[in-house]
């Protein structure tokens, strides 16, 4: 631990015991610091570089079951104090909740070294080379003649120290950065234009891919759909690749979140320990995972991170859960304050190759458009874009249709999962094959 990350434990704690002697029962106090720094180019030319150094001070206090918070970037002990003394004559004046109040502690086993979450190397990338980077994925595209232009490409780092203490006897610090880089490209003809993106990041500066690659990667999704076109409406085998599968395993996350259990605004609420999908649903969150885009040792809340088996051939085994909705839940907080961690679903053993060639007729999506998802229910319906398939080849793109499913509906209708998973974000999928969607299209 540095000098610095000591001075702000110390801090951290000073103020624990003095929230204590000015009447709070509970207190918490969360530190964080850091620098991010973004580059963004647009036609080789630099469009926006900032550089910002953060702070600050976040606290939650707890008088006889009554809750208050505050926060401040102001470090001078003076006004740290004045807001404890302020946010304990607050929680005096709220209502009580008998499901507030902060975790009992636990040993955090996890020691972030270990985790290789930080590397000083993403600190020392200058801004030269990050600007050197964002114009080399460009490049890739504004050479190529199936683009018409691009819209813009960004790499960007960021570097965070974060401290927490608290009087159940909790105090831990670790140390985090990530650089992440991308690009997107339109082309296309009059009216009929196609846009996408691809972008990489990464915890450690030597595992970021080549902006060349990126760049190459993010050309190849564009220039698929070029001449998209509709097809008629009918329902068909969907297979997602691994960016909307990810996008469909966000939306899961959301409806096994706590809040949305307690509040009953989810379709998985009262299934613990029943079957919600077939054998081929196997769905992790690992906050442990080394390297991962996620990983942190402890949550929000000082609570150790973990591996959760979330789904398991199908069964619903764990929500995601932090202390407050867990107790509303009577279980126990699943390490998830933040969110999920390192979410994803398990690889299977079919290569993206044979899942194509099994689907006689239909949609390999690529992408979607809207906001057509109802947590309460798990319904989704927005547009899409992807490739159609015949007879099991990719035989041409298609645009201006819709896909409508629900959530549940398809965990039970997973036929094929992929082995390509990658970890390279916090929430991370396979290409998987949906048995059957239905796809809105032109009238017959």
């Amino acid at each position: 631990m540095s000098a610095k990350s000591n001075d702000r434990m110390g801090l951290a704690q000073s103020l624990v015991t003095y929230g204590g002697k000015q009447g709070a029962s509970e207190v918490e106090v969360s530190i964080q610091e850091g620098l991010e720094s973004r580059v963004s180019v647009l036609d080789q030319n630099i469009d926006r570089l900032t550089e910002s150094v953060f702070k600050g001070l976040s606290l939650r206090v707890f008088v006889d079951g009554k809750a208050a918070s505050a926060s401040s970037s102001d470090f001078t002990l003076e006004t740290l104090e004045r807001l404890v003394d302020n946010a304990v004559a607050r929680a005096r004046l709220a209502g009580q909740d008998p499901f507030g109040g902060l975790p009992e502690a636990e040993p955090v086993q996890a020691k972030a070294e270990d985790l290789k979450i930080f590397d000083p190397a993403v600190i020392e990338v200058t801004v030269e080379q990050r600007i050197a980077i964002a114009k080399a994925m460009e490049a890739v595209g504004l050479k190529d003649p199936r683009i018409k232009k691009s819209t813009g490409a960004t790499c960007n780092s960021f570097n965070w120290d974060v401290t927490l203490a608290n009087s159940k006897g909790f105090a831990g610090s670790y140390r985090r950065s990530l650089i992440n880089c991308g690009v997107g490209f339109q082309g296309g003809e009059g009216t009929n234009l196609f846009e996408d993106y691809w972008g990489d990041s990464s915890t450690q500066l030597s595992d970021l891919k080549a902006p060349e690659a990126i760049g190459k990667v993010a050309v190849e999704r564009v220039a698929r759909l070029l001449g998209g076109r509709m097809v008629e409406s009918q329902n068909v085998p969907v297979v997602f690749d691994p960016q909307m599968a990810a996008w469909l395993l966000g939306f899961l996350g959301q409806c096994l979140a706590g809040v949305s259990i307690a509040r009953r605004q989810s379709p998985f609420a009262d299934k613990l320990g029943t079957k919600v999908g077939n054998e081929r649903v196997n769905i992790v969150d690992d906050g442990l995972l080394v390297g991962g885009r996620g990983t942190v040792p402890f949550d929000d809340e000082g609570v150790p991170c973990r591996r959760i088996g979330v789904i398991e051939q199908g069964v619903l085994k764990s929500y995601l859960l932090d202390t407050y909705w867990g107790r509303k839940l009577k279980q126990r907080s699943t390490g998830n304050s933040g969110g999920p961690n390192n979410l994803y679903w398990a690889a299977g053993t079919s290569s993206p190759e044979d899942i194509i060639k099994s689907v006689d007729k239909g949609l390999y999506l690529t992408r979607y458009l809207g906001l057509g998802q109802e947590p309460t229910t798990g319904d989704i319906s927005v547009g899409a874009f992807g490739m159609w398939i015949e007879k099991g080849a990719l035989a041409f793109p298609v645009s201006e249709i819709t896909i409508s499913a629900n959530l549940g509906t398809l965990l039970q209708n997973v036929e094929m999962v992929g082995n390509d998973l990658e970890l390279r974000d916090s929430v991370s999928a396979p290409t998987i094959k949906f048995a059957e969607i239905t796809v809105g299209g032109k009238s017959g």
